[in-house]
This record gives C-alpha cells, sequence and structure tokens, in this order.
C-alpha cells in the first residue's frame, strides 16, 4: 500500500501541477477493487496461495493491525465496494465520511471484517448500517471526512481484535510533524496494478506540515483539519485505502492519528503527499459517539 489513491473528488489546483482527488470513490475505485479483491481471493482459497502486494510497503504480518477492520460496502444498487477502518472501542469504529456516501453513491450496509488480514473470508464479520457521518462532512473538498460505525453487539477483544488508542487531553495540541507513522488497508500497491491486494499492507509515512501539504493541495483540500504525510520516494496510500488508520507507536501502544482521505488521482507514487482526516481535531464527535 504505498500509495492509497483519493478518495474522494476531482480537483484541479496549483500552479505547477494539476492534482486530482476525485468525488466518485465508489465507481473509480471501491467497486473495482473490491471485486479483484473478492475474485482473488476465491482463486487464492481455491490454489491455497497467497498474494504479497502493498504500494511502496510490504504485507502485513498476521495480527499486527487487530484494531484494523475491512469494510465490505454494500451500496445502493447492489454492487460492492471496499474501504478500511479502526476500531476504537467494544463496539465502535471509525472510518472516512465518502466510504459511505461519495457524493455519487450511497452505501446501504458495511459488512466489517475485523481479525483478518483478508476481506472475503475469515474472521468476525459483522453487518451493520447504522454509520453516522460528521455533520459538517463536504463531499466536493473532502472536510470533515470522518465518520463513526455503530456494531449491533460489542465484540470479544483477544490477540486478533483490540481497540486502538485515541489521541489523550494531553495529544490534542501536538500536529505529529516530523513523527513516522504507518498506514494500512487494502490499496493498490502501485499505479499500474491490475489485481488488488487481497491481504492488508502498511507502509511507514512521515508527517509534514500543512503548509507543506497545501502548497500542493492548496487549501481547497488542506484545512486545519487535515493530516498529510510525505510522498518522498513514492510511498503513500492508494485506492482502496480509504477510511484506513494512520497508527502512531507510543509508549502507550498504539496511537490512532489519522484516517486516510485522500491522494493524488491515478498517481499514488508520484511523489506527492497523503492526505487524512486528523483525528485530533475530531476528539469531539468521535467521542459522543463511543
Amino acid at each position: 500500500m504505498h500509495v492509497l489513491v483519493l478518495f474522494g473528488l476531482s480537483l484541479i489546483i496549483s500552479a505547477s501541477a494539476s492534482v486530482e482527488v476525485k468525488t466518485n470513490y465508489h465507481d473509480a475505485v471501491g467497486i473495482p477493487t473490491a471485486s479483484k479483491i473478492l475474485a482473488e481471493e476465491e482463486a487464492i482459497l481455491a490454489k491455497n496461495v497467497e498474494d504479497e502486494r502493498i504500494v511502496g510497503g510490504a504485507l502485513a504480518p498476521a495480527n499486527a493491525y487487530p484494531f484494523f477492520g475491512g469494510l465490505l460496502i454494500s451500496l445502493i444498487g447492489g454492487q460492492n465496494s471496499v474501504c478500511g477502518s479502526s476500531l476504537v472501542s467494544h463496539n465502535r469504529l471509525v472510518t472516512a465520511a465518502h466510504c459511505w456516501f461519495d457524493g455519487q453513491r450511497q452505501a446501504w450496509q458495511f459488512l466489517v471484517v475485523l481479525g483478518s488480514n483478508s476481506l472475503g473470508f475469515g474472521g468476525t464479520r459483522i453487518p451493520t448500517s447504522h454509520v453516522i457521518m460528521h455533520p459538517q462532512y463536504h463531499v466536493q473538498s473532502l472536510e470533515n471526512d470522518v465518520a463513526t460505525i455503530y456494531l449491533p453487539y460489542s465484540i470479544m477483544h483477544n490477540a486478533n481484535i483490540q481497540p486502538i488508542r485515541l489521541p489523550s487531553f494531553a495529544e490534542l495540541s501536538d500536529p505529529f510533524v516530523g513523527r513516522w507513522a504507518v498506514a494500512a488497508g487494502f490499496g493498490k500497491t502501485t499505479d499500474h496494478q491490475q489485481g488488488a491486494s487481497t491481504t492488508v499492507n502498511h507502509v511507514a509515512l512521515q508527517v509534514i506540515s500543512n503548509t507543506a501539504c497545501a502548497a500542493v493541495y492548496t487549501t481547497n483540500f488542506v484545512k486545519s483539519s487535515t493530516l498529510c504525510t510525505n510522498g518522498f520516494g513514492g510511498v503513500g496510500i492508494c485506492g482502496g485505502d480509504s477510511g484506513g488508520p494512520l497508527t502512531l507507536y507510543t509508549q502507550q501502544g498504539p496511537l490512532l492519528i489519522g484516517v486516510s482521505s485522500f491522494t493524488e488521482r491515478n498517481n499514488c507514487q508520484g511523489g506527492n503527499p497523503s492526505g487524512f482526516a486528523r483525528v485530533t481535531s475530531f476528539h469531539s464527535f468521535i467521542s459522543q459517539h463511543l
């Protein structure tokens, strides 16, 4: 998961480059990605082999991210899409708002997959239609691109399923600039990848300032509630990674600092930043739904 291809809309910016971020996530990314993942997982089951892919990163070890929740998304109209999410309590997860509604496609159900690095099989699989998008979510700018998922019952924690820590009061003012964090998801591993990642992949990314990020995407997309990571070397998030976690490892354990939101359209390996919803900016929204 080198890069996650933006997750939401079509935008052109910057005097030096045309950087697009899609609005039609499900049609452009989610639906074809889900179809390929499920088809390839079926083939893997038949052949009993493993597939290892992720853009600029590596295949995630089993149980490396017990807080990661794969989302197999049922859209109105009958098609499937894919996103990621993060377990933050016994029965709540956090994802990107555009995974539920991208401006064109509306989901009617998430199948949350916990405790498995595969999307189509294994783990604890829980359907839910109780999803709360941030009330100020803006489809065209991906501002406030965060949503809370309600599970219908509490999940027992074990070695494979554990919630991730949310920022403490003392951490709410930390911009995390210069810190290294890890993004994880089912996203493409290269811009030209024809298939899809059938298992969760991960990549280490360094947080950069919003000023540096806005120089690429402009303030149309980079708000104070945005967190960006450096794409130098062709690393970042890509198509299918939407909603997944950006995790900072601290002495108190893994800390959720970002929710995968956008990157440059069709150019995950181009070296431009990846954009995330900054979790510290949404602490109140998330907390009120725990």
